[in-house]
């Protein structure tokens, strides 16, 4: 189905992309304002932190809950930034309501539930209100759609998705994987819809969010969500991932803006999905050769020749017909795996002859 959309209306600087920054957490009435304070003399327009803060395992700190709304208040008051945080119930989006958040944000737990996505909706029906919308934790693109349609069909047209990457067993450079495809196939689909990266949650270290926030204008997005906080090294949640007000608008500084009125497809956004493919290819060999070496334990333990020709042909027959399905020349992915298959045998000899 399509999306009912308006223009965000959102303030932001012309010569930056739009962003949306503050701490992970609302820590204490002193260190919001002061992180608001610092944001707002670097000519931040959006302030964001988390009010209510459910973490992975219990016993880290949850946020202070509506103790901590009156301070967003005291930001929005003596600043004249906006103020965001995430919802999870209904009883959040009253709350946030009540006390005047401008900007509300759907987080990537929430966002995977359909039940709570519905309930939420149902809290924001007649209300006109920016909501944005975090990917799920799992790479589901049919179940971010999901959830942005359950917002829109309540009514909230001024709608907006965030890109946090995506959850992973096997944690390698990032803290979620980008998976830049999915929100690139979200955005072919809505091209009206805004998407917003946040770098914090991707890299989950402090040195990616530069080279993420460049990768994100590089790929179009509209703008940002950047954790930032007045001493990240002391901040109470996901300390590694935030940065000073000063280092984040050195970073913004920094960007290169691409220009979206150019109608044709820019080669630079098709070579950054290369990219992004070759890095999921490397993963997936990394994988393979991991099953490969089981193999070659298993074979050493049972005195098993390494080389398994029948095997061998089965693997070449089946990936060459595959190969042929997919438009791919049969010769092509023959020789393909016939690398691959020289590396596994490889692997498996020095297993063999330890």
């Amino acid at each position: 189905m399509e999306l009912e959309l308006e223009k965000l209306n959102l303030p932001s600087d012309n010569e930056r992309p739009f962003v949306i920054a503050g701490p992970c957490s609302a820590e204490t009435e002193e260190q919001v304002m002061t992180t608001a304070r610092q944001l707002a003399a670097k000519g931040c327009h959006n302030f964001r932190a988390g009010v209510w803060k459910p973490r992975t395992k219990p016993g880290g700190f949850e946020g202070n809950g509506e103790k901590a709304l009156p301070w967003m208040q005291q930001v929005k008051q003596e600043t004249g930034m906006l103020v965001s945080t995430e919802v999870a119930t209904p009883e959040h989006v009253e709350l946030a309501l009540k006390y005047g958040i401008d900007i509300l944000w759907v987080g990537a737990r929430t966002s995977a539930n359909p039940f709570a996505m519905q309930a939420l909706a149902d809290s924001l029906r007649g209300v006109d209100i920016p909501v944005f919308v975090k990917n799920p934790v799992n790479p589901d693109l049919e179940l971010w759609v999901g959830a942005l349609e359950r917002i829109n069909q309540a009514g909230v047209k001024r709608l907006g998705a965030i890109h946090r990457g995506f959850s992973s067993y096997d944690k390698k450079i990032y803290r979620n994987l980008p998976m830049w495809q999915i929100p690139i196939e979200l955005k072919r689909r809505y091209p009206q819809l805004p998407i917003i990266s946040d770098p914090s949650h991707i890299g989950g270290r402090r040195e990616l969010i530069a080279p993420l926030c460049q990768q994100a204008m590089d790929l179009g997005f509209e703008g940002l969500i950047v954790e930032s906080h007045c001493s990240p090294d002391e901040a109470w949640s996901d300390a590694k991932q935030q940065v000073t007000p000063d280092v984040l608008d050195y970073i913004l500084s920094l960007l290169v803006i691409r220009d979206h009125s150019v109608t044709t497809e820019g080669i630079q956004t098709l070579r950054k999905q290369i990219d992004e493919l070759d890095n999921e290819l490397m993963n997936l060999l990394a994988k393979r050769m991991r099953v490969c070496r089981e193999i070659g334990q298993y074979k050493k333990e049972h005195n098993m020749t390494v080389l398994q020709t029948n095997r061998y042909n089965e693997i070449l027959e089946k990936r060459g017909a595959q190969g042929s399905l997919c438009g791919l020349s049969p010769e092509t992915v023959a020789h393909i795996f016939e690398e691959i298959h020289e590396e596994s045998v490889r692997q498996q000899l020095e297993i063999i002859n330890k």
